[in-house]
């Protein structure tokens, strides 16, 4: 071979080789740069020609600052999105946070955020109650870019306000059923959701907001539409940062039927003369529903025991029979006395111009009797002006008329009318 041919030969072995050796070191450089580069930004491509070995790296850009909207204990995070320098769409987002600005350990994130998150928004659940801070990471197949700039300051508040205090009317009655007053109080400046329910309508739902006091009172509700029987409040609060905690509860009994008087009947007393007026003759009064005591007496507290009056000076009862054969009676005890006033239907008091007294002391007092078992109120004639004729008439029909302001233990007042009782007499 010539001296000329064996150079050329020489050189094109020579081309060859370092052609090869190029590409053998773009490839061990890009294997060395991944590797450096631990969960690198950079990711790196060989590009080969017949003639020419070039190389390109290609970086994953850092991910952009994230922004916060919080919920109760919901974070929800939203960030724009990340590409390579070369412009390629990155595949998907890693979220943790933060409990301060700067340093700290990552919590990853829970909820549509654990993981990897493929679009720009996710909602972090079950976050504690603090101050957070929140960073995305861009990936790229095994690639990812740098961490971002941490938000802003996130707030969470995951405490649930406590149970509202609910206050309603013990009754539900006539006089206020279509304005029933429900107020109470709860967490400052939170928003109370009231829902009442009870039989015959759909329950009425109502949202008040409590002041900076704590407290709350609904616009007075109409709940004409319920049946009769048990109305159920339940108050839930929900706090300025959307958590809603218990509920508290009442009840109430709507009751809107008026009591009525069913009964008025004159009692002589055992051993006395039938006719004649006298000290232990009585008259009882039945009515459709226990009264409430003290509209009868204002001294009286009970609606559930046996309520009397009579005794001696102060708490004396007085009896009297006008010269028109009416019954009427006064108690200084009582502060409100309501009883009303019976025809007794006969002529007991012969006196034209003067009444017939009955008062006395101790066991030998009149008295005043509610008996809420018996719905009866039982006046008992004590001591006092004898005289009057003796009645042998079968056919005498007393007749009561209530005054007003007595009610049922509801609060729905008994009529004024009068009522005529079955013949009775003293």
């Amino acid at each position: 071979m010539s001296p000329l041919r064996q150079s050329a030969a020489s050189s094109s072995s020579t081309r060859v080789t370092m052609g090869a050796w190029n590409r053998a070191l773009v490839i061990i450089l890009g294997i060395l740069l991944v590797s450096w580069g631990g969960p690198a930004a950079s990711a790196f491509w060989s590009s080969v020609s017949s003639n020419f070995g070039a190389a390109r790296a290609d970086a994953v850009a850092q991910g952009a600052k994230p922004t916060t909207a919080v919920s109760g204990s919901s974070v929800t995070v939203t960030w724009t999105a990340s590409t390579t320098a070369a412009g390629r769409s990155v595949t998907g987002y890693s979220i943790v946070r933060y409990a301060s600005a700067t340093g700290g350990t990552a919590v990853a994130a829970a909820g549509t955020c654990a993981g990897t998150v493929a679009g720009l928004s996710c909602v972090d659940t079950g976050v504690t109650t603090g101050n957070w801070y929140y960073t995305i990471t861009p990936k790229l197949s095994q690639w990812q870019g740098a961490e971002s700039t941490r938000s802003a300051v996130t707030a969470v508040d995951a405490t649930a306000p406590l149970a509202p205090s609910v206050t309603a009317p013990p009754y539900v009655y006539s006089g206020n059923v279509t304005a029933v007053p429900v107020s109470g109080t709860a967490e400052a400046l939170s928003s109370v959701t009231l829902t009442v329910t009870g039989t015959g309508a759909l329950p009425v739902t109502q949202t008040i907001s409590v002041n900076s006091s704590g407290n709350w009172a609904a616009t007075p509700l109409n709940l004409s539409a319920f049946s009769p029987g048990t109305i159920n409040y339940s108050a839930q609060a929900t706090d300025a940062a959307g958590n809603t905690g218990p509920a508290g509860v009442a009840t109430s009994t709507k009751d809107v039927s008026s009591p009525t008087v069913t009964g008025v009947q004159l009692n002589n007393r055992s051993g006395g003369t039938l006719g004649k007026v006298e000290q232990g003759d009585s008259v009882t009064l039945t009515f459709s529903e226990p009264l409430s005591a003290n509209t009868i007496c204002g001294a009286w507290t009970s609606n559930t025991t046996t309520q009397a009056q009579n005794g001696n000076g102060s708490s004396q009862v007085v009896v009297n029979i006008s010269a028109g054969d009416v019954l009427t009676v006064t108690g200084t005890a009582c502060t409100t006395l309501r009883v009303g006033s019976i025809s007794l239907g006969g002529d007991y008091n012969t006196n034209t111009s003067t009444a017939l007294t009955f008062a006395g002391n101790n066991t030998s007092g009149s008295s005043l009797t509610w008996n809420p078992t018996a719905n009866t109120l039982t006046i008992t004639l004590g001591a006092g002006t004898s005289g009057g004729s003796t009645l042998t008439s079968t056919t005498i029909f007393p007749t009561y008329t209530p005054v007003t302001g007595l009610t049922d233990v509801a609060g729905n007042p008994l009529g004024t009318g009068p009522f005529q009782g079955a013949p009775s007499r003293f």
